[in-house]
């Protein structure tokens, strides 16, 4: 599926309020970058189960389509910008691919040979690095967050169910059932993790990342009380409006507040999908505070998305597409990196773990199957096209990475040691 397939080069108008596209990389060195780029394309795509048509030619074995429109912008970009460059040539039109998604599938599944090994040396020197803004302080974070999730709740509104929930669903079935819609699902995966961490009446719960209150309102429905904490504004007020709706005002708040200055003490801590938002320098900060704030027994109950180690090793301090377009500040962990800094930074262990990528594959689809079907709507709300296509390549890109697994999803319980 593609939005706007014969879409013409982008006027300065059109790309104003995009930086970085509306000038296409020039000069000697873009000459040189985008000739060696050429060069790498080629030889990787070569190989791969993909038909990409370039410069009168069919490249690959065969399989997913894309189609280079304009061969010079796409290299310059993909030269001097790398990855992050890759992306901005869809933005702009430079390349299209039928099923986006199954195309970025087989990038993802072969990204650590896409570039041939020797080469990969040179990573240090040529890939761009995370920027001081975007470090996940406390002086930072707040707009950080606000970046994505106070784009608009109505917004949200239209690609997300009922239940807002904005994290992978959890379908319990490798079918895929249509007939099984996601607002179920959504809830199975919230109403798990409260049994994980036995949250029930009375139960003290702090959640770490509000989202739109959805498990606030399910954990309060068991008789729990709970504080949550945010820091998007937009989430605030909306949960707070559910939460109302649903009955439960007496038993939950919902804070602007920074984890790092959450206090109290808690029977379950919970936090669903937020450590990619946390930043690897601080992610001892964000277990050793779930650590102090757990009551004696207490339990923790984490929904992270976890790469592999060896790719966060080669990726960690590097800036991307995600960061620039999507999440400032963002990096996921891997599972080895949880154990070890709950290790050596806590007094807790992960004791159970459910992994269900696939699950998220599935999620991403029907929200970007959705988000396309009320394009319309989308660009009522005033978002252009180049928005449009952003989100678009945002979560085909996504999908594609669990589709791939080359990314997974996994809910942690973590305990102490008796």
């Amino acid at each position: 599926m593609t939005l706007a397939a014969d879409r013409p080069t982008p006027t300065s108008e059109q790309t104003r309020a995009w930086p970085g596209l509306e000038v296409v990389p020039s000069g000697p060195r873009t000459a040189v970058s985008a000739a060696v780029a050429r060069r790498l394309f080629r030889h990787a795509v070569r190989r791969l189960p993909v038909s990409v048509s370039i410069d009168g030619e069919l490249l690959g074995t065969g399989g997913p389509t894309m189609a280079v429109r304009r061969p010079d912008e796409f290299f310059a970009r993909l030269g001097r910008d790398g990855l992050i460059g890759f992306g901005e040539a869809y933005l702009t039109g430079a390349w299209e691919a039928e099923d986006l998604t199954a195309f970025l599938t087989v990038l993802a599944a072969d990204v650590a040979d896409l570039i041939p090994r020797p080469l990969q040396r040179l990573r240090g020197a040529v890939q761009h690095r995370m920027p001081r803004a975007h470090r996940t302080t406390k002086d930072h974070t707040r707009d950080l967050i606000a970046h994505h999730y106070d784009l608009s709740n109505d917004l949200f509104r239209l690609f997300l169910d009922e239940t807002l929930s904005y994290s992978s669903a959890l379908f319990d079935t490798t079918l895929f059932d249509p007939a099984i819609d996601l607002a179920t699902a959504q809830r199975r995966k919230i109403d798990r993790l409260l049994d994980v961490t036995g949250v029930g009446g009375g139960t003290r719960v702090l959640e770490i990342g509000t989202g739109w209150g959805e498990l606030a309102i399910r954990a309060a429905a068991r008789g729990a009380m709970v504080r949550s904490i945010t820091l998007s504004s937009e989430q605030q007020a909306l949960a707070r409006e559910r939460i109302a709706a649903a009955g439960h005002a007496d038993r939950v708040q919902v804070d602007l507040c920074d984890y790092r200055d959450a206090a109290g003490e808690y029977d379950v801590v919970v936090s669903v999908e937020m450590i990619e938002a946390v930043g690897l320098e601080f992610w001892p900060t964000y277990f050793s505070t779930i650590d102090a704030l757990l009551a004696p027994g207490g339990r923790a109950g984490i929904q992270a998305i976890l790469m592999p180690h060896d790719r966060m090793l080669a990726t960690r301090g590097s800036f991307t597409w995600i960061n620039k377009y999507i999440f400032p500040g963002g990096f996921l962990p891997s599972a080895q990196a949880i154990d070890e800094i709950t290790a050596k930074h806590t007094t807790l262990r992960v004791t159970d773990r459910l992994a269900f990528g696939l699950d998220y594959a599935e999620t991403l689809r029907r929200w970007d199957e959705t988000f396309l079907a009320r394009a319309a709507e989308v660009r009522g709300l005033g978002f252009d096209e180049t928005f449009l296509r952003m989100w678009h390549f945002y979560l085909c890109y996504s999908r594609a990475g669990f589709a791939s697994r080359y990314l997974d999803v996994q809910q942690l319980l973590l305990t102490r040691e008796a």
